[in-house]
């Protein structure tokens, strides 16, 4: 059995991310440029809370603690939270959502495809859930960033814009450390370093498409994992994530 400690913040930062960025998506409910993105990002932020609800079950589960899902996503502070800081950046206009989600998913896709065949049946089991709503989520951001990234000039413009302001923050999502080394030995994760190739490979071909280009700089803005050096807008959004649960504890309807 692997760490207990290890396993469960492994989950957390699997069940966070999904939270964090389910959350940030459902922000675009009723003001998306066409009904159509409308519905489909509503679709996509409902997909991500269900899989947060099962990460975060687990989660609980390991944490033996008497405690839930709800109780992991809506009672613990900014510092607690494990998610990378790609998924809680702003969604500023509809092409820097599109660029944030088409990034993570990318590196969500071959996440879960590896999690499939998890040491542990609990996480394969997730995982072969989830991937099966990510594959959905990839082809329509993919795509999506190839017609604005090759569309107008404007468009063109606002994509190359998102992809340089959120570019830095993609390195964060390789980054091993002992944690991810626990995961790895047990067979329980992948080392996150080991999907690098494969996520420049998918990317390149998709951006290329897009003809957007990569910039030069390739750094990772560290810390939100480890809950010290989350950016102020997590604050923000855990305010009004958090607030109902919080005002009113323990209520139910």
């Amino acid at each position: 059995m692997a760490d207990r400690d290890a396993f469960q913040q492994f989950l957390l930062r699997m069940g966070d991310n999904t939270l964090v960025l389910g959350h940030r998506v459902s922000e675009w409910c009723g003001h998306a440029p066409v009904l159509e993105e409308d519905i489909a990002l509503a679709n996509t932020a409902l997909d991500l809370i269900g899989q947060t609800q099962m990460w975060l079950g687990l989660a609980a589960e390991v944490q033996s603690e008497g405690k839930s899902a709800d109780d992991l996503a809506f009672l613990r502070d900014v510092w607690d939270f494990r998610n990378v800081l790609l998924v809680e950046m702003p969604n500023g206009d509809f092409g820097q959502t599109i660029m944030r989600q088409f990034l993570f998913d990318a590196w969500h896709s071959i996440m879960l495809t590896r999690l499939r065949s998890s040491s542990d049946a609990r996480v394969a089991a997730i995982a072969e859930k989830a991937s099966k709503e990510v594959t959905y989520h990839l082809e329509r951001s993919g795509d999506t960033v190839v017609g604005l990234g090759d569309g107008t000039e404007e468009s063109h413009q606002r994509m190359q814009a998102a992809l340089e302001y959120l570019w830095p923050y993609v390195g964060e999502m390789f980054a091993s450390d002992a944690v991810d080394a626990a995961m790895a030995s047990e067979g329980i994760a992948p080392d996150p370093a080991s999907m690098r190739a494969d996520y420049d490979d998918l990317i390149g071909r998709i951006l290329s498409a897009a003809t957007l280009t990569l910039p030069d700089a390739r750094f990772a803005r560290k810390g939100g994992r480890d809950g010290r050096m989350h950016t102020e807008h997590l604050g923000h959004l855990l305010t009004q994530m958090q607030w109902l649960p919080r005002a009113y504890p323990g209520a139910s309807w």
